[in-house]
Formats: structure tokens, C-alpha cells, sequence
């Protein structure tokens, strides 16, 4: 179950994403809390101010998550303006900001640059992605790729000259139960559909960032 919430920060009024899996599941994410291959309930995707500079941003996260174990992630993009996609069971959420983009492989100690004001508004990509089925080690490792690969995909296809940011993030969740699929490679049955919904969730994600920004 997904929901949105909001809350007041720094003199600001910020949301949330949690999508509450319950037990019975397991996650691979990128996440400051949770990351790694593991056990999990939860995702939270939290909004925090553009200025953000706390040090502690798992405390932060644990201060805002539901108990039990799950994954936190932060974001500076509008969480009111996630986009969700599906495709044959395949789910994906995506918050996409798109501040500074930037290209993966870039010059040794290249800085990426401060765009001039007005600054259009700030934010990562964080992608959280979901199947009804149990996926091997390996496979959750293929399935992290994929979905990048599609991200990356639908940045270039709305028009972004990059690969993402340099803070983006990433949760896949699957049942720990059951027959696991052994791939999640973008030609394999659930790594296709992970594709599909993560380019429809992150293309429509970047078309809505924006047309918000150009206001």
C-alpha cells in the first residue's frame, strides 16, 4: 500500500512516500538506511528542504520510517509529484529532480556545474520497484541494472542530456518466498516489465519536473 503524508521542516512543508510491504519480503536498494540485500517491510521516500544539511540522515529516516526493517531514502525533489507505472505486475514509483544532470563516466575531479539562477528546482531520481515474485541474488543485482538502464533511458527520450544525478537511488522488492526467477536482465520476462514501468514512471516523472519548473 502506498501513501503520501506531509509534514513541517525547517519552515517548510515537505512529503512522503511510504509503501508499506508488510512481511514476506526482501529488498536490494542504494539507500542511506536499509541498503544492501535484506529483509524488508518498508520504503520510505522522504522530501527534505533544498538546503538539507543535516549529518545524520539515518537517524533522520529512522526518526520518520514505520517500525520493523525497511529502506529510507531522501530526496529534495517534490515528492507531491511522484509518478507510478505498471506493467504486468511489474510496479515502479519515481521522484525525479533534475537540478544538475550529469553523465556517469566524467573526467577525473570534472565538477558538475551549478546551473545560473533562477535555479530551477532541486531534486534526485529515486526509483522504487516492486514484483509479485521471488528473484535470486544475482537476479536482484541484474534487475538494479535494468532498472538504471531504463532510467537512463527515459532521461534521454525527455529530452536530458544525462544519466541521472549524482545522488540518485534505487529499491527493487520482492517476495522471499517462492521458485526465484534466476534473471532480471531488460530480455527476461520480469526484467522487461521492471524496464517497461521504470522508462513510463521516470519519462512521465521528467515531463512533469519540467513543466513545474518552467513556471
Amino acid at each position: 500500500m502506498l501513501s503520501l503524508s506531509h509534514r513541517h521542516e525547517d519552515g517548510a512543508r515537505l512529503a512522503s512516500l511510504l509503501w508499506r510491504f508488510g512481511p514476506g519480503w526482501r529488498m536490494i536498494s542504494s539507500a542511506v538506511l536499509g541498503g544492501g540485500i535484506g529483509p524488508g517491510e518498508w520504503v520510505l521516500n522522504a522530501q527534505v528542504d533544498a538546503a538539507y544539511s543535516r549529518t545524520d540522515p539515518v537517524e533522520h529516516l529512522r526518526q520518520m520510517a514505520p517500525a520493523g526493517p525497511g529502506v529510507g531514502m531522501l530526496t529534495a525533489a517534490s515528492v507531491d509529484h511522484h509518478t507510478r507505472a505498471a506493467d504486468h505486475g511489474a510496479e515502479a514509483v519515481a521522484t525525479v529532480g533534475l537540478r544538475v544532470p550529469t553523465w556517469a563516466a566524467a573526467p577525473d575531479g570534472a565538477q558538475d556545474p551549478e546551473p545560473r539562477p533562477p535555479a530551477p528546482r532541486p531534486g534526485t531520481v529515486n526509483i522504487i520497484v516492486a514484483v509479485p515474485v521471488a528473484l535470486s541474488d544475482a537476479a536482484l543485482v541484474n534487475a538494479v541494472m535494468t532498472v538504471t538502464e531504463a532510467k537512463t533511458q527515459a532521461l534521454l527520450d525527455a529530452g536530458y542530456a544525462c544519466t541521472g544525478t549524482a545522488s540518485d537511488a534505487v529499491c527493487v522488492a520482492t517476495p522471499d518466498h517462492g521458485p526465484a526467477e534466476p534473471f532480471g536482465g531488460p530480455r527476461s520476462v520480469w526484467g522487461a516489465r521492471i524496464a517497461r514501468a521504470v522508462h513510463r514512471a521516470v519519462l512521465d516523472g521528467a515531463r512533469t519536473w519540467g513543466r513545474w519548473n518552467a513556471r
